[in-house]
């Protein structure tokens, strides 16, 4: 399974070679975006397949970037994707990808069917742009451009555009202070927090192998530019101008394209617009080549459709949702911790109480399904509630897994086979799974036996467990 770790400023490096040469054209796979924004999204990230995979939290949510291979490898890709799933399974957590580029969407929705959300936010679109048309502001398209930058050369005669150099720190930080002093007057909390992170950064330029180029005017520090290559193009990830010196932008813009682009550098990402009206006017004056699509894409498994728990019936067992009056029963199979044993799961771990009521694990489990963890349904003989079976760790390939339990008077009647027959037919007749699987413990081989005549077929084993599978032509 995925082993993940925080993306932290100590280890951020360790990620650098997968953006370096990534071809998606979206700026958040960019080691500088990483390192900025980490305590904002508090990104985990985990290496397989030669992908890199990346975790982060935004809106109480956990969001999966699509993978990045180190070389491009579309199908290493494909394969993460399935890594990503199953450590989705073992988790019990839903899953949501962020960042996919255009070109994996058609994939991913062919992958998951048609029951999947997707979503393009238009405030996090990246803006990307020729960088040709930066280095020469040609034609009437850009005679605006053209004529700030001839205005900032005839007012400035002695401007400079430098490539930074590692002693220019201290008055790179103090230009900075200087507009953040302006800046913050504004009071945007995304603004705040993109200083923040800018003053952090500036001591990593030459540690990260950024691009940063500085205009001066008078000597003065009045713009820069700090950027990555990443692929075919460059992000451009801060431009900072002074007030009072017009022309500065479109200035620093075209002499940061001219020191860092050409040759196979063909394309500027200048980044989204985080929904600021006078910053998206901007950046479409400057006409984009692409307004990139940072698609998000939610699949759903077959257990978000249901809305609330079947009664089936069988010839001799009723499978219902566990009663009310049936609590303190229920409590006794659910806590018997023999029980428990061969259930794999230790209801302490989420117990409030090393001696709950015994109304809690009623509770608890319809927490489960209205969370959509699992669906169970308790197993009623002659009205008396004997066991439960659970369909749970469902997935994303019309898949999931099916378990049962009974108290002890009612093991011995083949009850157990009976009840997971049923759930089987429901999951393939109304929730239409194409599989369900089983597993025991090796040293309980009663379970075995009954999975087998309840029509489950043995498909292998490992030290701990054996496996069954059912699907709808057995």
């Amino acid at each position: 399974m995925l082993e993940f770790q925080k993306t932290k400023k100590e280890n951020v490096v360790r990620v650098a070679p997968f953006f370096r040469g990534q071809m998606t054209h979206v700026s958040d796979f960019s080691l500088c975006y990483q390192f900025m924004w980490h305590k904002k999204f508090t990104p985990d990230f985990a290496i397989a397949e030669d992908c890199l995979i990346l975790k982060e939290v935004y809106a109480g949510r956990e969001w999966f970037h699509y993978p990045l291979s180190r070389t491009g490898d579309e199908e290493a890709e494909k394969r993460a994707v399935a890594l990503i799933e199953e450590y989705c399974r073992e988790k019990e957590m839903r899953l949501h990808f962020t960042n996919v580029a255009e070109k994996n969407v058609p994939w991913l929705v062919l992958r998951y069917g048609q029951d999947v959300s997707v979503t393009n936010i238009r405030r996090w679109r990246d803006y990307l742009y020729e960088a040709e048309d930066f280095r020469t502001y040609a034609g009437g398209k850009y005679s605006g451009q053209r004529n700030h930058v001839n205005k900032f050369k005839k007012q400035y005669p002695d401007w400079t555009f430098t490539v930074y150099r590692p002693e220019e720190q201290e008055e790179l930080v103090a230009f900075l202070h200087e507009y953040d002093a302006v800046q913050r007057a504004k009071d945007s909390y995304l603004a705040d927090e993109e200083m923040d992170e800018v003053y952090e950064l500036v001591p990593e330029i030459e540690k990260f192998g950024l691009m940063c180029g500085i205009l001066r005017a008078g000597g003065k520090i009045v713009a820069c530019s700090i950027g990555e290559r990443c692929g075919d193009m460059v992000v451009v990830h801060i431009e900072k101008a002074l007030r009072g010196y017009e022309g500065a932008y479109p200035m620093v813009a075209q002499q940061f394209a001219l020191a860092f682009t050409g040759g196979d550098v063909k394309y500027l990402n200048r980044m989204d617009d985080a929904g600021d009206m006078g910053l998206r006017k901007s950046k479409l004056q400057y006409l984009p080549c692409e307004i990139v699509g940072k698609y998000n894409i939610s699949p759903r498994r077959a257990i978000d459709a249901v809305a609330h728990l079947p009664t089936i019936e069988t010839q001799r067992l009723t499978l219902a949702p566990v009663r009310d009056e049936d609590a303190d029963v229920y409590a006794r199979l659910a806590g018997d911790m023999e029980r428990n044993r061969w259930w794999g799961y230790d209801w302490h771990e989420d117990a409030p109480s090393e001696h709950p009521q015994a109304g809690w694990f009623l509770l608890f489990a319809r927490d489960l399904f209205r969370e959509k963890m699992e669906l169970p349904l308790g197993i009623y003989a002659d009205g008396v509630l004997v066991g439960e079976v659970v369909l749970h760790r469902f997935g994303y390939h019309a898949e999931a897994e099916i378990g049962v339990r009974l108290l002890p008077e009612a093991e011995g009647k083949g009850f157990a086979a009976e009840a997971v027959s049923a759930m089987c037919d429901y999951a393939f007749r109304k929730l239409e799974l194409e599989c369900v699987e089983a597993k025991h413990f090796r040293e309980n081989p009663r379970s075995g036996k009954s999975l087998m005549l309840a029509g489950l077929r043995r498909t292998g084993e490992d030290e701990t467990y054996l496996y069954y599978e059912k699907t709808p032509k057995m």
